[in-house]
């Protein structure tokens, strides 16, 4: 198995004292809320959004020590029996499936350092996300299992707007990571209660995946944010592939959920259909926006946060919605 490299903790994730800023919420300590019943006048005092502050906290350094023990010996995560089975059925050898476990465990160990380090350093989302993603526990488990990454469908999927939309592209004949080999195995797992430790395991994933695309990559938008990972990290990189490869293009396919739940495609007409394709990333946005802006029943449940975070976008960029 991997050589296990302990990762650093900083004074920060250590809990070291920090002066309070002027005006700063109150903050909370270890005695304050030793005894649960000090929880109530605790809240009377500073407050539930401080309180629930310092619990979030302690459950990020819990989440962090947890790593550590995980990652100095991998067979005590509870996963570990799990992770090995799946493994062993989807056709790995033991020798990847034991380097695979060192190499995630020692990532998720180490990624708590990089997050501060990403959150003290730098100001921009990709900046913060590039840092993150410089784990090279993660960075050595895609040269592990780079090629187990591959596809059995002609084209690449990828998606935004909720697992359920990486479901609808694969039922469509498209492959998503998830649905890859290794992608597949690891998607079963909770590996960490804090996404945060987890989640740039899964972008450093995306971009080998991406880097694997031979042809037409079709992608489902549900939801249009600039700032995630679909938009600001996969696509960006999918046009390096294109600059070198002429056979791959993007396909963006507008993904409206019905108010039975059906995810179906949005036309120029503004109609729901099973198939509704767009060349540009610009063409596919503007349609679901304008879907949603016009069309979208406010009663419908299943659409409602695709909703809100399009009327969010609008108003930041000086575009209120008319009432």
């Amino acid at each position: 198995m991997h050589e296990t490299r302990t990762p650093e903790v900083s004074s920060t994730a250590a809990g070291a004292p920090r002066r309070q800023a002027q005006g700063a919420a109150p903050e909370v300590t270890a005695r304050q809320v030793s005894h649960p019943a000090a929880l109530a006048g605790l809240q009377r005092t500073v407050g539930n959004a401080a309180v629930t502050r310092w619990v979030q906290r302690q459950e990020d350094l819990g989440a962090r020590e947890e790593a550590r023990r995980n990652a100095a010996d991998p067979t005590l995560h509870g996963e570990w029996g799990d992770f090995r089975v799946t493994m062993a059925q989807a056709g790995f050898p033991d020798g990847v499936t034991n380097d695979a476990w060192q190499l995630i465990l020692g990532g998720i160990a180490e990624q708590g350092q990089l997050n501060d380090e990403a959150m003290a350093t730098y100001a921009g989302c990709q900046d913060r996300r590039d840092h993150r993603a410089s784990n090279t526990w993660y960075q050595d488990l895609v040269k592990l299992i780079g090629n187990y990454l591959k596809i059995d469908t002609p084209t690449l999927a990828l998606w935004s707007g909720g697992r359920e939309v990486s479901d609808y592209a694969l039922a469509k004949g498209h492959t998503p990571l998830e649905a890859t080999p290794f992608g597949g195995v690891v998607d079963k797992l909770t590996l960490t209660s804090d996404w945060m430790l987890k989640t740039p395991m899964w972008n450093v994933l995306s971009k080998a995946f991406v880097n694997r695309a031979r042809g037409p990559v079709h992608i489902f938008l549900r939801t249009y944010n600039p700032d995630s990972v679909l938009i600001s990290q996969e696509v960006p990189q999918l046009r390096v592939v294109m600059a070198l490869n002429p056979e791959v293009r993007l396909i963006w396919h507008p993904v409206y959920a019905a108010a039975d739940g059906t995810l179906r495609e949005v036309t120029k007409r503004l109609e729901l259909t099973s198939d509704s394709t767009y060349p540009t990333r610009d063409a596919c946005v503007r349609v679901l926006d304008d879907y949603l802006r016009l069309i979208h029943d406010p009663a419908n449940a299943h659409s409602q946060k695709a909703h809100l975070e399009m009327s969010a976008r609008l108003a930041a960029n000086g575009n209120p919605q008319e009432h």
